[in-house]
């Protein structure tokens, strides 16, 4: 097992060890589970020990949200007197803590960093201020690491890169910097030291935010093997010929398939995600009852697919104010009073956001349209950028430029066409600005999922207060219009909106005229179908059903027994059933000594012969392993393989004795100079002349493909292909195959990166039942059996050998060793890790068969 400890994973990431010193300040523990203090170089069974003890002090569930901001706003008290604390309304993690209704009783408790700066001196006490008050565990950073996790790796390589931009130039996003990533890995480890501070990891929920902190699953499933992770990313998730570019790409996917559940706001970046583990880790994805589930060594990573929400009821209460109807009211004058028609932006100042495209498509609707003019107003409302450097610089400076150039082209006296508010708003103006614009315009280049559309909705549906300020009858209906970009993550969400591809000026421009022009019905209509699915999918809808979902997911976990496995950050779990165990060499030779009547059934490729090899051929170790097993007189020895006869007879010639079973069972023999006899009645191949021209059809468009034809099954191999492509070619020629060859005696089997055709009733536990009937026929009862296998197929053979254990074709004290290649769901009890072992294992048996060689089993 590996016992690395947290700070190896960090030497293992950089290739050095960090001199960190003692970074966070240690804090009163409140709930800590017993026996486990942050010392980080325990073992895997320590871990695992230590996660089975249960804490008296949490009487009833709780989640830890983990995010790099904690909702929590300080302020120096006059004259440096301290610090006053108070909740961030505007936080997400506060709110969907306010909205959680389907967990009444749920405690929630915060992980995460201030926005200010602590002194060391004073982060004791502020550490137990904010634990007693607000139930919040502050995360503190010298200002160095906190600049390079954040500014450095967090806002240069990994935001560009998520928003599809690529380091092409320096000045395209930062180029890779590994000590920028050593800082990102240090304090996601930091982050799991203060979360060791207060879990309970038997009952307690972990819910981490955001792409500041993916690795920090590794870190806390490295310590907990069974601990209740979700994950959550708030960012887009890019496609995968962007995100492989990334060096650290394989060590930050597997620190997310350390959660049990992975959240995002749409299915194209679920879809991403999924592409990546396809391509890099070779994964594959299913969906069960609406679920979509990846098998990883064991677990089930659930993929969450749902768009966070809104707070209603905080918008009520901003939208209920006496200054919003003010400044409603001050607005209504300033625009609608003036006969001028309000066109909203609402972005912050940096380059993904689009607002120089917005500004260009608005000035070719005055180009375009000059009826508009005098009439239009664009109101850009641009909230500081949350990165630093060069580019938000540019934005902004281009932004004003273009500001300029406009107002100077179509301004009058008392009119500028273009409004720029380049400072930060309170949470009720820019309410108040929702409710006058006519339009919203959110023309983002590519961002995560944007809530201001949904703002933009509530406000417009507004309250009876407002309506009075606006002069609207309580009857009327009301109506709002959006211009959403189509790379946004709400855009899917929002059918009733305009939406067009922010980089065509032309296009938005018309939409922006059209927005302009429509008919107060059709906003109305369009209004309504958007506020109720606002209303309905806000953030405790969202909050909710995530938590559902990962209740849902990790309920298995008592019931599976987990080893941690890889180094650093390639550290992952195997969970498998409870009586599922490694075949132990000592065991297995012991009972092999004391039986007299053995069968030994073996697979060949992926259990003999690795998958990967080109040449199938065993070598001559083999052959001589398999030779001194089938010279003792207690063993029969099967070999059972897809490939075909022909090969099977020429690579196995010199093992006289040697059963073997071809095409998946098709063929059989019991000894070298034995015929082939068949497990089934022979077919009319005639099937092959229809499926045959079907296959080719699908391997001349599909590049890497092949076609194996054997003697009674035909295969269409993808291996060398485009892994999503041959997979969907493989879907389709699947249905294909199925609909030609429905009235023919085969049946089309997919398997690892092929589909085959084969005739019906032919599989591998055909052939252990026949070899176990045989050996009944001529008296023989065996007392110790032996079947390997590494694939869907064997399993078959597991199923067979496993039920025989309840009948009477084996021994009553027989001893059955069902063995599968590798630590994954399977029938078999046991497991090898890979070919090296098996050979290992199968030459230990072969030496002591050695030492009292004799002729075969006489059949």
């Amino acid at each position: 097992m590996v016992s690395k400890s947290y700070s190896n994973l960090l030497e293992l990431a950089s290739g050095e060890s960090p001199s960190l010193g003692r970074i966070s300040r240690g804090i009163p523990r409140v709930v800590t589970a017993p026996g486990i203090v942050p010392d980080l170089d325990d073992s895997d069974d320590d871990a695992s020990n230590a996660s089975s003890e249960r804490s008296s002090l949490s009487p009833r569930d709780r989640t830890i949200i983990v995010a790099n901001q904690l909702p929590i706003r300080a302020q120096r008290r006059p004259e440096g007197r301290g610090w006053t604390f108070s909740l961030d309304q505007d936080s997400l993690l506060l709110q969907l803590k306010d909205s959680i209704s389907e967990h009444p009783d749920m405690e929630f408790v915060y992980v995460g960093c201030l926005r200010e700066e602590i002194p060391i001196p004073e982060q004791d006490e502020v550490s137990q201020t904010l634990l007693e008050t607000f139930k919040c565990v502050p995360v503190f950073l010298p200002a160095d690491l906190r600049s390079r996790f954040y500014h450095g790796f967090c806002k240069q390589q990994l935001w560009p890169l998520f928003h599809y931009m690529l380091p092409l130039s320096p000045d395209l996003g930062g180029r890779f910097d590994r000590s920028l990533w050593q800082a990102y890995v240090s304090v996601n480890k930091i982050f799991a030291d203060m979360i060791l501070e207060v879990i309970n990891p038997d009952d307690d929920f972990v819910w981490v935010h955001d792409y500041h902190l993916i690795v920090l699953p590794t870190f806390l499933r490295k310590r907990f093997n069974r601990v209740k992770l979700g994950f959550f990313l708030h960012s887009p998730f890019p496609s995968s010929e962007i995100y492989r570019t990334l060096p650290v790409r394989e060590e930050l996917l597997r620190a997310l398939l350390n959660s049990d559940l992975i959240g995002f706001h749409t299915f194209d970046y679920a879809r991403h995600f999924l592409s990546c583990c396809s391509r890099m880790l070779g994964l594959s994805y299913e969906s069960k009852r609406g679920y979509i589930g990846l098998e990883y060594y064991g677990r089930t990573v659930s993929i969450k697919i749902l768009p966070v929400g809104i707070h209603m009821g905080q918008l009520g209460l901003v939208l209920s104010l006496p200054e919003t109807e003010v400044k409603v009211a001050e607005l209504m004058k300033q625009f609608r009073d003036r006969g001028r028609v309000m066109l909203l932006g609402v972005d912050d100042m940096d380059i993904f956001k689009g607002i120089s495209l917005k500004l260009l498509a608005f000035e070719q609707l005055l180009m375009q349209h000059p009826e508009w003019r005098g009439r239009v107003v664009l109101v850009q409302i641009a909230n500081p950028a949350r990165g630093q450097g060069k580019d938000v610089k540019e934005v902004e400076a281009e932004s004003y430029a273009m500001v300029k150039r406009i107002n100077e082209a179509f301004g009058l006296t008392d009119y500028n066409p273009v409004i720029l508010i380049n400072k930060p708003l309170q949470f009720y103006e820019r309410m108040a600005y929702y409710v006058v614009a006519e339009c919203c315009l959110v023309t983002a280049v590519r961002d995560g999922m944007n809530l201001i559309p949904y703002e933009y909705i509530i406000a417009r549906h507004g309250n009876d207060k407002l309506d009075e300020v606006l002069g609207l009858n309580p009857s009327t209906l009301k109506k709002s219009m959006l211009v959403v970009s189509e790379f946004i993550g709400c855009s899917p969400s929002l059918s009733g909106a305009i939406r067009v591809n922010p980089w065509n000026i032309d296009a938005v421009a018309d939409a922006m005229d059209s927005a302009l022009e429509m008919a107060d019905a059709e906003k109305q209509l369009r209004h309504e179908k958007h506020h109720r699915y606002v209303i309905s999918h806000d953030v405790g809808y969202w909050a909710n059903s995530f938590l559902q979902d990962l209740e849902r997911t990790c309920k298995e976990h008592d019931g599976r027994r987990c080893w941690g496995i890889g180094f650093g950050l390639k550290f992952r779990v195997v969970a498998l059933d409870q009586n599922f165990r490694k075949l132990a060499m000592e065991h297995i030779v012991s009972a092999y000594r004391r039986t007299s009547t053995r069968a030994i059934l073996l697979d060949y490729d992926g259990t003999l012969m690795p998958q990967a090899s080109i040449d199938k051929s065993p070598s001559p170790k083999s052959i001589q392993i398999f030779n001194s097993l089938c010279r003792d007189k207690n063993n029969l020895v099967f070999l059972v393989s897809a490939q075909k006869r022909t090969s099977l007879s020429d690579w196995f010639s010199p093992c006289e004795n040697l059963g073997m079973a071809a095409e998946h069972g098709y063929f059989f023999r019991l000894r070298r100079d034995a015929e082939w006899e068949t497990c089934v009645t022979v077919a009319d191949r005639s099937w092959k002349q229809i499926a045959e021209p079907v296959m080719r059809l699908y391997t001349e468009t599909t590049d890497g493909s092949t076609i194996e034809n054997k003697e009674t099954a035909l295969v269409w191999c993808y291996e060398d292909a485009d892994p999503d492509f041959g997979s969907c070619q493989a879907k389709e020629l699947f249905d294909h195959l199925e609909s030609v060859l429905a009235n023919e005696p085969v049946s089309v089997k997919s398997g690892p990166n092929n589909v085959e055709v084969k005739p019906q009733g032919v599989s591998k536990g055909l052939v252990a039942q026949r070899l176990l009937s045989t050996m009944k026929e001529r008296g023989l009862s065996p007392d110790f059996v032996l079947c390997i296998g590494d694939d869907r197929s064997d399993e078959d053979m597991f199923e067979v050998i496993m039920t025989a254990m309840s009948g009477s074709a084996l021994s009553p004290t027989a001893e059955v060793f069902a063995c599968t290649v590798g630590r994954k769901p399977s029938k078999a009890k046991y497991y090898l890790d890979d070919t090296a072992e098996i050979v290992r294992l199968l030459q230990g048996l072969a030496s002591v068969s050695d030492q009292s060689p004799g002729s075969s089993v006489p059949l």
